[in-house]
């Protein structure tokens, strides 16, 4: 029974091996099929995973409103059962966002559609003032203008003519295709969106079983330690994603807001659509700022060069203000990376995943430093040497001078 026992491991080892293998052949060598077959399923659980994020960041509010309902009923237990109790925490909960939602967009909406309205109707205004700008620079740098030239001029007429009628039929093509795309995808973020919150209910009023389970899994596999073990790094892991993700989405809402409020005392243009700008993409830890203040600034400057001046000043002051007093406040040292890592990480993330990779970067960089430490300071233990960094410095010095020195040979 022993050797069917090592044989079966052995034969599930090599299987393993070879999936693997041939997973990673196909994978960076071949057609992708398994990142195909990846992005597909994606595709058709968006509902579920739209859900289980909704539940996971709408958790703590639930429980919240769950204790107070609780100390509210308290002493009326054959009234309020925990069933109601659930049920009660969970219509606030929604009720709440439902709320936040529509003052969000009352406000915002109106405001925002006049500013793409305005910037729409003075797009041609802003057109002849880049265009004059391009004539000021190209006047001023002759050099510059004769080089434009030269590369006109070695295109006929005939060629400009003959590949423009096939560049313009493409262009339209790709027009109308992105039109039909971005409806469609729309209407399919909104069902997506709809069945995500159903299920994000479900998820909620059966938080605590999911975990016993989860935890009854973990057990079943590993032995009692390292299942403890485990669980204690996963409940480590989601005090770094919890804290980071609900953290940093609360602290770009006060930014958004701050943003507004300032950009409306300065009296900017395009206030509404500024501030939304920099509000969603302060999200983004780092980069985010620069990549919502550039083109905001830049569309100030084609209305008023020195409001622009103005608004990068009030941008670098506000994220200043972020960075040092707003930020730590709200996040803490729920990542404690340092600044390399987190520029490595939003490169790495966005580089594969794009924006999403870029705001889950960082605690997912956190994660990995945590889980790669625990394993060097077991290690550690385990050859009883020291843990802190420091005491490493010169010690391979320290190590050849209390090594003996060796016999001197003898000579025959």
């Amino acid at each position: 029974m022993k050797d069917w026992l090592r044989y079966g491991k052995w034969a599930v080892t090599a299987f393993v091996t070879v999936c693997a293998i041939l997973v990673f052949y196909d994978t960076f060598y071949q057609s992708s099929a398994l990142w195909t077959l990846l992005k597909k399923t994606a595709e058709v659980l968006a509902p579920v995973i739209y859900g289980v994020a909704m539940a996971y960041l709408l958790s703590p509010v639930a429980s919240r409103f769950e204790r107070l309902l609780l100390s509210l009923t308290k002493g009326r237990k054959g009234k309020y059962t925990p069933v109601l109790l659930r049920s009660g925490s969970l219509l606030l909960t929604w009720l709440c966002v439902g709320l936040g939602v529509y003052l969000l967009m009352s406000v915002l909406l109106p405001q925002l559609a006049e500013s793409l309205q305005t910037l729409l109707a003075n797009a041609e205004s802003y057109y002849n003032t880049v265009y004059s700008w391009g004539n000021a620079l190209l006047k001023d740098e002759p050099k510059l203008a004769q080089w434009i030239l030269d590369l006109l001029q070695k295109y006929q007429d005939g060629n400009i003519l003959s590949g423009l009628v096939p560049k313009l039929q493409d262009l339209l093509t790709s027009v109308t295709g992105g039109i039909w795309l971005g409806v469609w995808g729309t209407l399919t973020f909104a069902k997506n969106l709809i069945i995500g919150i159903i299920i994000s209910v479900y998820v909620l009023a059966m938080k605590e079983k999911s975990r016993a389970r989860a935890c009854k899994v973990v057990y079943s596999i590993l032995p009692e330690d390292r299942a403890a073990a485990f669980l204690r790094g996963v409940g480590r892991l989601d005090a770094i994603f919890s804290g980071f993700i609900r953290g940093k989405l609360l602290d770009s809402l006060i930014i958004g807001i701050l943003c507004f409020i300032g950009c409306s005392v300065l009296n900017m243009p395009y206030t509404p659509l500024v501030s939304v700008v920099v509000g969603v993409t302060n999200v983004i830890p780092f980069f985010g700022p620069f990549l919502g203040a550039i083109p905001s600034a830049f569309l100030i400057l084609l209305v008023d060069p020195v409001k622009c001046l103005y608004f990068a000043i009030f941008v670098l002051l506000l994220q200043q203000l972020d960075g040092n007093v707003i930020g730590p406040k709200i996040l803490g040292d729920s990542t404690g990376i340092s600044g390399f890592w987190v520029i490595v990480s939003i490169l790495v993330g966005g580089g594969f995943f794009g924006v999403l990779g870029m705001f889950l970067a960082v605690p997912t960089c956190a994660a990995l430093q945590v889980l790669v430490k625990y394993l060097m300071d077991r290690r550690l233990r385990q050859r009883g040497m020291p843990l802190e960094a420091w005491k490493y410095v010169g010690r391979s010095a320290e190590a050849e001078k209390k090594t003996p020195p060796a016999p001197p040979e003898e000579h025959q």
